[in-house]
C-alpha cells in the first residue's frame, strides 16, 4: 500500500496513535521490563483462543501511552510466526480515527485494501489494513466511542487474523 495513498485518504480522520502491539517471546519478562524501565502498568490481561492457536496478551499504560504485548502459545500461532520472520517487535500500529466507516471508504476509493472486516463491540470498532511489505507491520484503524478492549473485540480480531493466516 503506497504511503501517499494512506496519507491522502486517512490524514484528516486520524486523531492519533491508539496503541502499539508488540510481539514477544516471553510475556512476563517483557511486562517486567516495561514496568521497571518505563513505568508502564498492566491494566488488562487475557488468554485468547482461536480455532487452532491461542495467545496471551497484556495491555500496559503509562500516562496516555498504551502498549499491547502479545505472546503466541503454540509454535504455529501467527504471533510466533511473525517473530520467526521478523523478530520480536511492533507487529501493528493502531491509529485512532474519528469515523471508521469513512476511513474505510476513503481507503477503498484510494485503491488500498482493507484486509479484514470490521470487528465491533460496545463503544469500540476495529479494522486491519494490509501490512507493510518491508517491515511486516500491519495498520489497525480503531474508533472508540467510550469503549475498551473486551473479550469479544480481542477474540474477534484474533479469530479473523487466524482464519486469514495473518499477523
Amino acid at each position: 500500500m503506497e504511503a501517499a495513498l494512506i496519507r491522502e485518504a486517512l490524514g484528516p480522520l486520524i486523531e492519533g496513535v491508539d496503541h502499539f502491539a508488540i510481539a514477544v517471546r516471553d510475556l512476563e519478562s517483557s511486562i517486567r521490563w516495561y514496568e521497571q524501565a518505563l513505568g508502564f502498568r498492566v491494566t488488562e490481561r487475557r488468554t485468547t483462543r482461536g480455532a487452532h492457536t491461542s495467545m496471551e496478551s497484556a495491555v500496559l499504560t503509562c500516562g496516555q501511552a498504551m502498549l499491547v504485548l502479545v505472546q503466541g502459545l503454540e509454535p504455529e500461532c501467527q504471533v510466533n510466526r511473525f517473530i520467526e520472520r521478523r523478530g520480536e517487535g511492533v507487529c501493528h500500529v493502531a491509529f485512532a480515527v474519528s469515523d471508521l466507516d469513512e476511513a474505510i471508504r476513503r481507503i477503498e476509493r484510494a485503491s488500498a485494501v482493507v484486509a479484514l472486516p470490521t470487528v465491533e463491540d460496545s463503544g469500540i470498532r476495529q479494522a486491519f489494513l494490509q501490512g507493510d511489505a518491508e517491515s511486516g507491520v500491519r495498520i489497525e484503524l480503531i474508533e472508540r466511542r467510550g469503549g475498551r478492549f473486551s473479550e469479544r473485540s480481542v477474540q474477534g480480531m484474533f479469530t479473523l487474523l487466524e482464519s486469514h493466516d495473518l499477523y
